[in-house]
């Protein structure tokens, strides 16, 4: 294939059973006839995935706060039933997250850079804006580990599990085969998840009473839900450009604020 080939281009896809109906038809028969009375039971493997997740040891867990101050206010909302390492874990998911949006949108610039013009699309400048303000959110929610006494550089086990499930959506962005449009899609899953996220900590921050750290938090999930919009109308539009129509009702995105 030539570099300008597109994805929704007819080509030489083979994958499908159609593309060979003699050999498809030797193939159903032989499946047939090679395991005649095959029966799929799926009772066994289910039993034997709950009896060692049940036996198996935790991804990791929370490391205890760095300083006094941050041991100090663990035992007092252990005291109160209330457990500060959930939030210092979840804190450290965002992290990990926040840091892959940056990287995210580092190879989202190089992927508009040799992209076809997308009129519909971001520019380079709100690309470059988002990919800013994850950093800075980057940076908050260390300023807000280190308060509690946490360890902003550790891998909490939350941070862990978001690492290895955000993993492939760098690998689709960073893949030199994959069209902008199809980075852009990354990008909104990528969103759709730190949405809810920064939503979820809020939430927690505010039942552990720490209300000025909730504050700052709901700023940030602002941010990202603005991220969110922007991202899902530039793909919406991409797209119905690509495919060569218009929705009447499709809004223009909003400014990218900087």
């Amino acid at each position: 294939m030539k570099p300008s080939t597109k994805p929704t281009d007819l080509g030489a896809n083979r994958t499908g059973i159609k593309t060979s109906p003699a050999n498809a038809k030797k193939q159903r028969e032989a499946a047939a006839a090679a395991v005649p009375n095959a029966a799929v039971e799926t009772m066994g493997l289910a039993e034997l995935r709950a009896e060692v997740s049940s036996e198996s040891e935790p991804v990791g867990t929370v490391p205890p706060p760095a300083t006094l101050k941050g041991a100090v206010k663990a035992a007092i909302k252990a005291v109160q039933g209330e457990k500060l390492t959930v939030f210092l874990d979840l804190i450290g998911e965002r992290l990990a997250f926040e840091r892959t949006g940056v990287r995210l949108y580092d190879a989202l610039l190089a992927k508009l850079e040799a992209a076809a013009p997308h009129p519909e699309g971001p520019t380079s400048s709100d690309l470059r804006t988002i990919r800013d303000q994850e950093l800075a959110h980057f940076h908050l929610l260390a300023g807000v580990c280190e308060e509690l006494g946490g360890d902003s550089t550790a891998v909490t086990p939350a941070a862990d599990i978001i690492g290895v499930a955000s993993s492939g959506l760098v690998k689709v962005v960073t893949d030199p085969h994959t069209t902008f449009n199809q980075a852009l899609k990354a990008a909104l899953i990528a969103e759709l998840a730190d949405n809810d996220g920064w939503t979820l900590l809020s939430e927690l921050a505010n039942q552990l009473d720490l209300s000025e750290i909730a504050e700052q938090f709901d700023q940030a999930a602002e941010v990202e839900e603005e991220h969110l919009t922007n991202v899902r109308n530039w793909l919406e539009r991409s797209v119905a450009g690509e495919a060569g129509i218009e929705f009447p009702d499709m809004e223009a995105p909003g400014p990218t604020s900087p």
